[in-house]
């Protein structure tokens, strides 16, 4: 599939879904009828690794069908739910249960989050889709139209923290006043901790034969599979993954970028930890995610709101420790993921899902009560969505509040990118001549989703090398 094709698909997926009236089954009756106090028939795109968590929460409903393109993974739900039928590819599993499904859970690698989660809006299924919400901007964006398109279609993305308590707390400390105007985030993640910043693997591996290499690739460009992609680190690899910042970023940026009504940002920029296998020239690995990165994102004034600058940083890359905060006291959660939220008044730190707000000194919290005004989900996040298709209402992170959120954790991603992308330079006498636009400040437009100073960059917002499978 080419970038034009691939472009093509999406706008006509979208489209598609758009053109969709939903009724709820509950209104119609007769076949796959699903009344308020009835099962939800579910289907999963996904069975295995991140899959189960997404299945077993919401395990109590009626599991229609299973799909994986990995056997072995897929092996523990395929006996825990005897009675679903079992797909390798996805377009079959629609084609089979089409009439009898009414939400999918979509827990598969990043780049076929869009292309799987448009088939299924198209067909009028709810769904779930894991964090990130999408591999590029263009396909978050074409998911968030299509569900504002179809607001009967119920959607959750998959980051758990937005339906818990720590997101809600922090929430009340701040509109409490106690921070005053925030201006500055700083959020940390120990991630990567998988392989990250050598670049492709080398030579080829026998594909297992409990395993569709071509089905996993789905869009993605061929090549010879590898154990390096599959299970695990496909996500330190662009053609697949968005690296620690599209692994981490929804989970820790979700309460900070909630709260403070954040918006598109206006630019980004990065610098990229470096790999050297010789002296003085470093690494060249474009298909690879860096080992570390820290990235400035850019907020603009909301109303009487001010301007906010957000600092990421991973690879266990940690900011300045608080002023005021105690040296045997843990920054972020025990696994190096969290974010600080610095103000005019007060400044505060939470672990990984905005759990455990504390305002530093910590001793403040002491002797400060801050009453729960907030409504609190009493249920799982999976079950959430569940009860929003039961009762006709958007759960606590739906496309429209996880679509934003996910553009700008890409948007930092163009900002790692651009560090050390390469294109060529627009002379014919040097042909093998490159230039790095990079190493600068992207400016960005979110409502065009456009990068108007390095315009080179806007590759990587609407188009991935692709094909047809």
């Amino acid at each position: 599939m080419s970038s034009s094709n691939r472009r093509k698909f999406l706008k006509t997926a979208a489209a598609a879904a758009a053109g969709f009236t939903i009724v709820p089954r509950h209104v119609l009756g007769g076949v796959g009828y699903t009344a308020p106090s009835d099962k939800v028939n579910v289907a999963a795109i996904g069975a295995g690794g991140k899959g189960k968590s997404g299945i077993l929460a919401v395990e109590s409903e009626n599991i229609v069908a299973l799909c994986d393109v990995d056997d072995k993974m897929a092996a523990e739900m395929y006996q825990r739910f005897p009675k679903a039928t079992r797909f390798r590819d996805y377009r079959k599993m629609l084609d089979a249960h089409a009439k009898d499904i009414d939400a999918v859970v979509i827990s598969t690698p990043d780049h076929t989050h869009a292309i799987t989660g448009l088939a299924c809006m198209a067909l009028g299924k709810h769904v779930y889709i894991e964090k990130p919400l999408a591999h590029s901007i263009e396909e978050v964006r074409a998911l968030s139209e299509a569900a504002k398109a179809n607001p009967k279609l119920i959607t959750q993305m998959g980051n758990q923290g937005a339906s818990g308590e720590g997101i809600r707390k922090t929430q009340e400390i701040y509109e409490s006043g106690l921070l005053g105007d925030v201006h500055t985030v700083y959020a940390f993640t120990n991630r990567p901790v998988w392989p990250q910043g050598g670049g492709a693997p080398k030579g080829s591996q026998p594909v297992p034969s409990h395993f569709d290499w071509n089905l996993w690739l789905g869009p993605a460009a061929m090549r010879d599979y590898h154990e390096a992609y599959h299970p695990f680190a496909w996500r330190g690899y662009w053609d697949f993954g968005t690296g620690a910042l599209g692994d981490m970023g929804c989970h820790i940026l979700d309460t900070p970028f909630y709260i403070l009504e954040l918006g598109y940002p206006i630019s980004a920029e990065a610098s990229v930890g470096q790999v050297f296998s010789q002296n003085w020239t470093p690494d060249y690995h474009p298909e690879s995610c860096p080992p570390s990165s820290k990235i400035h994102i850019s907020f603009p004034a909301r109303g009487s709101k001010p301007p906010v600058e957000l600092i990421w940083s991973d690879g266990g890359i940690l900011p300045r420790r608080p002023e005021g905060m105690k040296a045997d006291e843990k920054l972020g959660d025990g696994g190096g993921n969290g974010f600080i939220m610095e103000g005019t008044r007060g400044t505060l730190v939470a672990d990984v899902y905005g759990a455990n707000p504390r305002l530093i000194p910590t001793d403040l919290m002491d002797n400060i009560t801050v009453p729960e005004v907030l409504p609190r989900v009493t249920t799982s996040h999976g079950m959430d969505w569940i009860n929003g298709i039961k009762n006709n209402y958007q759960p606590s992170s739906h496309f429209g509040k996880a679509g934003p959120l996910t553009e700008t954790v890409l948007m930092g991603n163009l900002a790692v990118r651009g560090y050390s992308a390469r294109f060529p330079k627009p002379t014919a006498d040097r042909p093998d001549a490159y230039e790095v636009p990079g190493r600068t400040r992207l400016e960005w437009d979110g409502a065009k989703m456009e990068v108007t100073n390095v315009p080179e960059m806007n590759f990587y917002v609407r188009n991935q090398k692709t094909r047809s499978f």
